[in-house]
């Protein structure tokens, strides 16, 4: 980068700091597609590099007071970048784990403790419902077109005119609340249970 553009950047920076959200939308302009190549590298897939590139940028826009003193923005991003993804990959395989080890203790639970497939999936339809209902007007609508109606994170800036960061924040935030209803609901099931309730699209 030439001296006149990293000059630009820092004063970029400068603004980002100071909340300015057009000044952030030109650095992921710059660097959104570059992160994109990185994490694909990294996962192998395409829709995991974009979450985790959405996650990073809102990360470095929730601490954006911090970038007034960063110096090498580029290797700052791409430090951040690369530690979340790991951490994301490392979470995945522990989920995959959990789900593993979940699956072999089902043949040795006694059959008076042995739920049927379809009263699980009707009680979990109840607690999202319950846990659904109980979040705030905008997350809850944020959440509802993610999971239920399958859109993602752009279109529903676009049908709601929200900021895509906002809809992300409130999509975290959302996630966070159903999660935490459905653990206190479920008791000691595990962690691996209680996340797919809340996060995955497939059980609406």
């Amino acid at each position: 980068m030439s001296a006149k553009g990293i000059n630009n950047e820092r004063e970029l920076l400068k603004q980002v700091a100071g909340g300015s959200e057009k000044a952030f939308q030109e650095l992921m302009a710059v660097y959104q597609p570059l992160l994109l190549t990185f994490v694909f590298r990294l996962t192998r897939s395409a829709g995991t590099a974009e979450e985790i590139v959405q996650d990073v940028f809102l990360k470095i826009w929730m601490g954006r007071e911090a970038l007034a003193d960063v110096q090498r923005f580029k290797s700052y991003l791409f430090t951040v970048c690369r530690n979340y993804a790991l951490d994301q990959l490392r979470k995945l395989m522990r989920e995959q784990r959990l789900s593993a080890e979940w699956e072999q203790l089902q043949p040795s639970l006694p059959a008076e403790e042995t739920v049927t497939e379809p009263d699980a999936a009707t009680y979990f339809f109840t607690l999202l419902d319950e846990a659904v209902a109980h979040l705030p007007p905008q997350q809850q609508k944020v959440y509802i077109l993610s999971r239920r109606n399958g859109l993602t994170h752009a279109e529903i800036s676009k049908r709601t005119s929200l900021s895509v960061l906002t809809v992300k924040k409130y999509m975290k935030l959302a996630i966070a609340a159903v999660t935490a209803f459905i653990r206190s609901r479920l008791g000691n099931a595990p962690i691996v249970l209680v996340w797919l309730a809340a996060s995955a699209g497939n059980f609406f």
